[in-house]
């Protein structure tokens, strides 16, 4: 049988991508944006916002930029109209923003409760308002696909960050809640579970001799690229993975196996 190379084209798809201002978000955008995509590109701050958005349009993509807080419903159902305003459909959400880079590593219960609740409203709560935003759209097309990005911190369950490991847990129960309940208008819901990445954005707790223990721990003994990520991410949002829902697919190195 010969490959169909247009299952896995994603050119045109119309992708919500959260969190696209820096980091895996941005990479995602711009990835997304040079196959042929419209990224529209969700993201709280400004700035990094319209630096995206001139990075892909200056590589002679097209995207659309929408200032969002994801723990907003307001702000998320108005990325969700200026998406349909602009284009009229949209066929994929990326639930990226998440908060985890900025907290430091420390016991479960010295972890400050206003901290633990930014972190549930954002990483959990605000995939949650995505979901619920696009959805409708999704419904009366009867197609689409979200993808919600999880951690490789979850099955280790990685001690000194328990409420970004709690948050990132929830996400895989709310995928498989979302793919049953979404089943029946062909919307796909999935998880992609990555390891520890390297982006231009420093985490508050990375160091070398941690960098070096993450990376030996692996069976692909290396630094974990975006690049590593974009093929797993494309193929979920592509129709080629109209097969797959209510899944989690680490992408890791093999650091952990689910």
């Amino acid at each position: 049988m010969k490959l169909n190379r247009e299952r896995f084209d994603v050119s045109d798809l119309v992708t919500v991508i959260t969190g696209a201002g820096q980091g895996l978000g941005r990479e995602y955008a711009l990835a997304f944006a040079a196959e042929g995509a419209i990224p529209v590109l969700a993201e709280i701050n400004q700035q990094n916002l319209e630096n995206v958005r001139s990075e892909i349009e200056a590589a002679g993509g097209k995207c659309l930029a929408v200032p969002t807080d994801v723990a907003d419903p307001e702000s998320t159902a108005n990325l969700a109209e200026q998406t349909l305003d602009a284009f009229g459909r949209i066929d994929a959400l990326v639930n990226n923003a998440a908060i985890f880079a900025s907290i430091p590593q420390r016991p479960f219960d010295e972890i400050p409760v206003e901290e633990w609740n930014q972190v549930m409203q954002v990483n959990i709560t605000g995939s949650y308002l995505c979901a619920r935003a696009v959805a409708p759209a999704m419904r009366k097309a009867r197609a689409g696909r979200i993808i919600n990005v999880s951690s490789g911190t979850v099955p280790q369950g990685v001690p000194g960050f328990m409420h970004y490991v709690t948050s990132k847990s929830a996400i895989i129960g709310m995928t498989r809640v979302l793919a049953r309940e979404l089943s029946d208008f062909d919307i796909n819901v999935n998880t992609l579970m990555p390891g520890y990445t390297t982006t231009e954005v420093d985490h508050a707790s990375m160091n070398d001799d941690l960098h070096d223990f993450i990376q030996n721990k692996r069976l692909v003994k290396r630094a974990g690229t975006p690049d590593d990520l974009v093929g797993a991410l494309m193929f979920l949002a592509s129709p080629a993975s109209s097969f797959v829902s209510g899944q989690t697919i680490a992408v890791c190195g093999g650091e952990v196996m689910i």
